[in-house]
C-alpha cells in the first residue's frame, strides 16, 4: 500500500512577488510580470523583455556569506525552502532529519556563474575564478544547499529536465514518501536563466516571443497571436509529509497528491508531438496512479507556454483524454502572467493549483484575445473564475521530449 502524501508548507519567489501571498493575488488579478529586462543590456536582442523577480534580496533569507557563495538560482531556492519551512511549521532537528528529504530541479543550474566565470577565463584572469564557482553552478547544488542550511539528511534528489524539471521533482519526492524512504521532503524548483548566453541560444531556435512594444501582453497562451514564450525566473518549493507524520504534529493540510504520471515523446528535442499523444499519455499515467477517471478533474493547469506548437499539442492532448468534456473543463496558464520560470513553473503551478482548490479561485489565462479555431477550449479567458474545484491536474512538458503530470487533490480524511 503506497502511503499518503500531504502538502503542508508553500513557498515561492516570483515575477509577481516575494511571497505565495503577493504571488496569488497578483495572478487572481491577471496582472503581469512581463517587462523590458534589467538583468543585462538586451538591446542587441531579437527578444527584449522577460519575467523578471523584483525586490529580492536575498539578504532577507539568508547569510551574507552563502549570498556570495551561491548562484542566484540557489538564492531562490533557499528563499523559497526557509518560506515553506516557515508556512508548514515542520522543524527538521535530530529526532527526524533523517527522515526528511530534499528534491529541487533546475534546468540550466548556475548560469550567471558560469558566464561570469567564463569571462574572467577569456580575458587572461583566470587565477580570478573563484573556488567556488562550481559549487555555485552545478545543478544538484541547489539541493545540496538546502539539505545543509536546514539539516535535511534524508534523500538528496535533483531532477534536471528542461521545463519538467520542477514537477519530476514533486513526482520524485513523492514517491520516496509513499515507499517510506523519508516521511517529509523539501520539494521545489529553481530557475535564474535571464542572461545572455541563454537568450543568444534561444533566439536561433525562435521559440521566445518578439512582442518587444507590449510586454505585459507579449504572453498568450492559446491565442491566435501568440509567437512564443516569454522566459521567467524564480523558485517554488512546497513541503510534502507522509499523511500520519503530518497528523501527529497537527499540521495544516493544503492538499494530497492523489497521482503522478511521466513519460517521454521521443520525438524531438525541442519541439512537442504535434498530436499530443505522449502528453495524453502523460496525463492518463497520473490519472491511473491517482485510481480516478477524467470525469474527476475539474481544472486543468496548463503547461501552456505561449508557443504555436505546445498549446496545440496541448490542446489536442487534452481532447484525446478528456473527449466531448474537454469542452467544459477549466484550463488555464499560469505562463501568461509568470512567464516560463523553466524549473520553477511546475511548482510555482502545483502551489497556484493548491490554492485554487483551498479559495476556490481559478486563476486567468491573460491576453486570450483572438481565439484559434484550433485551440478551441476554455481557457478561462482574461478573469479569475469562482468556482469549487476538488481535484486539478498540473502539466509540464520539456524539451527532449519529456512529459510530467501531477494530480491534486482536496484533503479528505
Amino acid at each position: 500500500m503506497k502511503r499518503r502524501v500531504v502538502v503542508t508548507g508553500l513557498g515561492a519567489i516570483t515575477p509577481l512577488g516575494v511571497g505565495v501571498e503577493e504571488s496569488w493575488q497578483s495572478l487572481c488579478q491577471g496582472k503581469s510580470g512581463v517587462g523590458v529586462v534589467t538583468n543585462f543590456d538586451a538591446s542587441s536582442f531579437r527578444t527584449r523583455i522577460a519575467a523578471e523577480v523584483k525586490g529580492f534580496n536575498p539578504l532577507d533569507f539568508i547569510d551574507r556569506k552563502l549570498v556570495r557563495r551561491g548562484d542566484r538560482f540557489i538564492h531562490f531556492a533557499l528563499a523559497a525552502t526557509r518560506m515553506a519551512l516557515e508556512d508548514s511549521g515542520l522543524v527538521i532537528n535530530a529526532s527526524n532529519s533523517e527522515r526528511v528529504g530534499v528534491s529541487v530541479g533546475t534546468a540550466m543550474g548556475g548560469i550567471e556563474s558560469i558566464e561570469k566565470n567564463h569571462e574572467l577565463l577569456i580575458k587572461g584572469e583566470r587565477q580570478k575564478i573563484s573556488p567556488f564557482f562550481v559549487p555555485s553552478f552545478l545543478c544538484n547544488m541547489a539541493t545540496g544547499q538546502v539539505a545543509i542550511e536546514f539539516g535535511a539528511r534524508g534523500a538528496n534528489m535533483c531532477s534536471v529536465t528542461a521545463c519538467a524539471s520542477g514537477t519530476h521533482a514533486i513526482g520524485d519526492a513523492c514517491r520516496a514518501i509513499q515507499w517510506g524512504d523519508v516521511d517529509a521532503m523539501i520539494a521545489g524548483g529553481a530557475e535564474a536563466a535571464i542572461r545572455p548566453l541563454v537568450f543568444a541560444g534561444l533566439e536561433p531556435v525562435k521559440v521566445m516571443t518578439a512582442r518587444n512594444e507590449a510586454p505585459e501582453k507579449a504572453s498568450r497562451p492559446f491565442d491566435a497571436g501568440r509567437d512564443g514564450f516569454v522566459i521567467g525566473e524564480g523558485a517554488g518549493v512546497v513541503i510534502l509529509e507522509e499523511l500520519e507524520f503530518a497528523r501527529s504534529r497537527g499540521a495544516r493540510i493544503y492538499g494530497e497528491i492523489l497521482g503522478y504520471g511521466f513519460n517521454s515523446d521521443a520525438y524531438h528535442i525541442t519541439a512537442p508531438d504535434p498530436d499530443g499523444v505522449g502528453a495524453a499519455s502523460c496525463m492518463r499515467l497520473a490519472l491511473d496512479d491517482a485510481g480516478i477517471s477524467g470525469d474527476k478533474i475539474d481544472y486543468i493547469n496548463a503547461h501552456g507556454t505561449s508557443t504555436v506548437l505546445n498549446d496545440l499539442s496541448e490542446t489536442r492532448a487534452i481532447k484525446s483524454v478528456f473527449g466531448e468534456r474537454s469542452y467544459r473543463l477549466p484550463i488555464s496558464s499560469n505562463k501568461s502572467m509568470v512567464g516560463h520560470m523553466w524549473a520553477g513553473a511546475g511548482v510555482v503551478e502545483a502551489i497556484f493549483s493548491l490554492l485554487t482548490i483551498t479559495q476556490g479561485i481559478i486563476p486567468p489565462t491573460i491576453n486570450y484575445e483572438t481565439p484559434d479555431p484550433e485551440c478551441d477550449l476554455d481557457y478561462v479567458p482574461n478573469v479569475a473564475r469562482e468556482a469549487e474545484v476538488n481535484i486539478a491536474l498540473s502539466n509540464s512538458f520539456g524539451f527532449g521530449s519529456t512529459n510530467a503530470s501531477i494530480v491534486f487533490g482536496r484533503f479528505s480524511a
